[in-house]
């Protein structure tokens, strides 16, 4: 490939006679020109900027001469250079071993089976970890992806989605991930602690042979608020300990041991993600999280660090090693999984999401927070479900039952976007919660406008089906949850074979991500040292797995 001339600003001349001159030799082959290029990708070797011949060259390997140390003859002024930088070593090494991966990745996890169990354990088997999106799914459809993870013996997290309105299922699935032996959780789009993510966290916690506090279940928690972060850094609230030991779900030892750990030892700091966001800017989200660890270590007397990654946003090179640089103890993707070919998506919607734009995304109402006026962000290019959701929301703040709606506006809603009457809908709502949640039912029954906001949730909950399922007469009202990351993502991989859905699979992302992401970061490494870099350098093509590999030799 070739390589740009490189140019090299004062602060790269060599040091005036009589001071110890930094320097590089290799005595066993002579200096050979090559592209810078392709030298900062051997990440395995050490790279040196030297000079030759009035000419700056790039060597990998050779020995560095820096302070007072003697130089042998045929020294070359040595102008810059960086550091070997292996991707499993870009994020926090006590977080891998923990969780038992090789790199500092993790796959977030999207409702409805779409970062599906196929995608966990491609991500597991390659060395990272996945969640499996377990919101929204029948409980025994969990079940089943449940077991055949914990049968696959690799590394894997199940979502665990906050359910304000359905406490029952919450803690049915939190019995679920106890009764299976499921050992990590994403807690997700929480507003406070509840008693079953108490519960599943401390079930099991003991002392260990050497006295240390053994907690079995992990949680990351996946959140965008300092004040959240802060409860989650906190020990389990005594009010809920209180509770589990009175019903008996805990010993008083347990509840005085969980007094001295966090609920959460590793935070997702959330940035402007898909689904359930506050669009938080990463930049920062992070740091604010990153020194609430710090302080909340101190004050609570942890001895585990308390560890915080960064999510929302990241989906290329340059994205993820802005996390890194930030210290991030790990990275989370998630828009860009979506449009792989092992996520639950439709193709239909990984069609979609390849012609994503970062504009092309904005925020709609929330199905499973509909009357709390929560939103969740979405695809909004080539679908009117953002505009859709918003006036059923609308309609629901200015109406007290559906009966109140004028005739003009309800027929519109039956002709164009329900496709049937609303008495039909209601009907088909009160069935599916009659089996779900009965006392929906009743209190819908008792109260007018929690009928039409079920019935209003009715649209918002299928519409994110047509969109996994593909049904094309409701392409026009696809949900699809999606960040601007998937815009970043198409834009990186234009032109390249990442551009096409069928070649996105998620173990090649991941890696093109942590390999050009260490990339990014030598280059960083040399631009600090004044080296002005080629345009080549600074751009870190897609690559085929082969081709990592083989620089990695």
């Amino acid at each position: 490939m070739p390589s740009s001339p490189l140019s090299i600003c004062p602060s790269g001349k060599p040091v005036s006679a009589g001071q110890p001159l930094p320097g590089w030799y290799q005595s066993e082959q002579p200096v050979q020109t090559a592209a810078l290029s392709e030298q900062i990708r051997l990440l395995h070797k050490p790279l040196f900027l030297v000079r030759q011949n009035n000419t700056a060259v790039a060597a990998s390997g050779g020995t560095a001469v820096l302070g007072k140390d003697t130089a042998p003859a045929g020294t070359l002024p040595l102008i810059a250079h960086a550091p070997a930088c292996l991707p499993e070593n870009l994020g926090d090494s006590s977080f891998c071993c923990d969780l038992g991966i090789r790199y500092p990745y993790l796959g977030g996890s999207m409702a409805k089976g779409i970062s599906s169990v196929t995608m966990a354990e491609a991500l597991g088997k390659a060395g990272m970890l996945g969640f499996f999106g377990a919101a929204g799914l029948p409980l025994a459809v969990v079940e089943a992806a449940v077991d055949r993870l914990v049968a696959s013996g690799l590394p894997f997290g199940c979502n665990l989605i906050h359910s304000p309105h359905e406490p029952d299922l919450e803690a049915a699935l939190a019995e679920l991930y106890i009764k299976k032996g499921v050992r990590l959780v994403e807690a997700s789009a929480f507003l406070k602690l509840t008693l079953p993510l108490v519960r599943y966290r401390v079930h099991g916690i003991h002392r260990g042979q050497d006295g240390s506090i053994v907690t079995p279940n992990r949680i990351i928690a996946k959140v965008s608020r300092e004040e959240l972060a802060a409860r989650f850094f906190a020990p389990p609230p005594p009010a809920l300990l209180k509770e589990l030991l009175s019903r008996g779900d805990i010993t008083p030892e347990q509840a005085e041991l969980a007094a001295h750990i966090p609920m959460a030892q590793d935070i997702t700091a959330e940035a402007d993600s898909g689904g359930h966001t506050d669009n938080r800017p990463a930049t920062t989200l992070f740091p604010t999280l990153l020194s609430l660890a710090q302080r909340s270590r101190q004050e609570h007397g942890y001895i585990m660090p308390l560890r915080v990654g960064l999510g929302g946003g990241i989906s290329t090179p340059a994205s993820a090693a802005a996390a890194f640089t930030m210290g991030a103890a790990w990275i989370m993707v998630g828009s860009a999984h979506q449009a792989c070919v092992e996520s639950g998506a439709s193709d239909e919607v990984r069609a979609m999401l390849a012609e994503t734009r970062q504009a092309d995304v904005t925020m709609a109402p929330a199905a499973d927070m509909f009357e709390m006026g929560v939103t969740v962000q979405v695809l909004k290019r080539g679908t009117m479900f953002p505009m859709r959701a918003a006036k059923l929301y609308e309609l629901y703040r200015a109406h007290a039952s559906l009966d109140d709606i004028p005739a003009a506006e309800r027929e519109k809603l039956e002709k164009t976007l329900f496709l049937t009457p609303l008495e039909a809908v209601w009907q088909q709502t009160r069935s599916f919660f009659l089996k779900r949640d009965p006392r929906q039912v009743e209190r819908a029954e008792r109260e007018p406008k929690h009928r039409m906001a079920l019935v209003f949730r009715w649209y918002l909950g299928q519409a994110a089906h047509w969109a996994k399922d593909g049904e094309s007469s409701r392409k026009i009202d696809y949900q699809v949850w999606c960040g601007p990351a998937m815009g970043a993502f198409n834009e990186w991989t234009a032109g390249s074979f990442l551009a096409a859905p069928a070649r996105r699979d998620v173990v090649t992302v991941a890696h093109n991500i942590l390999f050009g992401t260490a990339v990014v970061i030598r280059a960083n490494f040399l631009r600090c040292q004044g080296v002005e870099l080629p345009a080549d350098t600074l751009r870190m093509e897609p690559l085929e797995l082969a081709q990592i590999k083989e620089y990695l030799r």
